[in-house]
């Protein structure tokens, strides 16, 4: 993925066969990064954005976004990268279209603290952090709120 120039679908950020993990240390995500460069990953497949370099992406994304993003659940997931960001998360998104790659990025998620992380598909995004074994996903709408938002409340 090229950060200069992301992936995106009706202007919003939406990096599909990628995973997008928030993480409130830069140190908590060197360290998930150095575990996935042990497991196999490349350099190129992952990327790093800082707070700032986040909140300008969504800054960008919010002026671009046509009135089809937010029928979906990527304009929501933006704004909370964005709110995320402000209280100084950095953010790694990891190359990972294929299942075996997918269960690496899990078993990491498991060894490091993250605040977040959602995986995207092209038709779905999974949210992968604080999510309950054996809870089902619920409908998601932006008119219901920044999903970081339900989630914090559940962990504190």
């Amino acid at each position: 993925m090229d950060k200069s120039n992301p992936p995106t679908a009706y202007g919003v950020f939406k990096p599909v066969g990628h995973t997008v993990i928030a993480f409130s240390a830069t140190e908590d995500m060197e360290a998930a990064a150095a575990t996935l460069l042990a497991q196999g990953f490349s350099a190129d497949d992952l990327v790093r954005y800082t707070a700032s370099e986040m909140i300008a992406q969504v800054d960008r994304d919010l002026q671009n976004a046509s009135a089809l993003a937010s029928v979906g659940q990527e304009l929501n997931l933006v704004k909370a990268y964005h709110a995320q960001a402000q209280e100084g998360c950095c953010f790694l998104v990891v190359d990972a279209p294929d299942d075996a790659l997918e269960q690496k990025v899990d078993a990491v998620l498991e060894q490091h603290p993250a605040r977040s992380a959602q995986r995207y598909g092209r038709f779905m995004i999974q949210e992968l952090v604080n999510v309950t074994p054996g809870d089902a996903q619920v409908f998601e709408s932006p008119d219901r709120g920044l999903d970081v938002d339900a989630v914090d409340e559940k962990t504190k």
